[in-house]
């Protein structure tokens, strides 16, 4: 069964993306066919991915605008084992277009249905807002990863995307859950990150992740590169984060 996630926070600069490229690298590595799906109309993936989304006239959002429209004809191959599909900043436009759809949260949803027997998991990197884009999201994955900055703030926000995500479940899509919480940009040595990680594990218990993303210089010269920390610089300790948490989250889902 294919395992859908969104990896979601209405708080930008949380690290979303970054781990959407090295999650789906790692598990792409690990044999496991990956779609990874960007949702954001910035466009981080695909720039990360080395895909220029600005430069095509056609993308995610033409799947979610046309019913005909077929979402295979915006995959793109990125390596063995690891597909992408693009946007641009015309995706901002969609929140408007479809408010007058019937069942329009579920739209997403129905233009994954058709490729998701092609893959084992399909990651949606989520735009920071909890806007109908993001609900789509919700609606279209059993799962939510949501990658936490270790910030007071954060932490707060952190209430607000849990109390939404539990509105969605009660009466939108029955089946989620949270797969995990993801402390991000972790700085080694203050009290202050140290603080929020122990209150957010003692609020949170087991849906907080074993590892944490401690924050590097190195995740910002690897977008530069169009890659993945976990290619640019396989053997930083960041690059071993996300292979350890890759590993978690496959287990997850085989315990479950």
């Amino acid at each position: 069964m294919t395992r859908v996630i969104a990896v979601a926070n209405q708080k930008g600069g949380v690290g979303k993306t970054t781990t959407v490229v090295n999650l789906g690298v790692v598990l792409s590595q690990m044999e496991k066919r990956t779609l990874l799906v960007d949702l954001d109309p910035q466009g981080a993936l695909s720039t990360g991915l080395g895909v220029d989304g600005a430069g095509l006239e056609q993308t995610i959002y033409t799947a979610l605008i046309d019913p005909e429209f077929s979402v295979e004809r915006v995959t793109y191959p990125i390596q063995v084992g690891l597909d992408l599909i693009p946007s641009n900043i015309e995706l901002a436009s969609a929140e408007l277009e479809l408010i007058g759809e019937i069942r329009r949260e579920y739209i997403l949803r129905r233009v994954l249905k058709p490729v998701e027997p092609y893959y084992d998991f399909i990651l949606i990197d989520c735009p920071p807002s909890l806007g109908l884009l993001t609900v789509n999201a919700l609606c279209a994955c059993q799962e939510v990863l949501i990658p936490m900055q270790c910030e007071y703030f954060a932490m707060r926000g952190l209430r607000l995307l849990i109390e939404a995500i539990e509105k969605v479940k009660a009466r939108l899509n029955p089946e989620l859950t949270v797969c995990g919480i993801l402390a991000t940009m972790y700085s080694t040595g203050t009290i202050h990150a140290r603080e929020v990680l122990e209150e957010v594990r003692s609020v949170f218990g087991p849906q907080v992740f074993d590892v944490v993303i401690h924050k590097s210089i190195r995740f910002a010269e690897a977008s530069v590169a169009n890659q993945a920390l976990v290619q640019y610089a396989d053997t930083h300790k960041g690059a071993e984060a996300y292979r350890r948490l890759a590993r978690e989250v496959v287990a997850r889902g085989e315990r479950e």
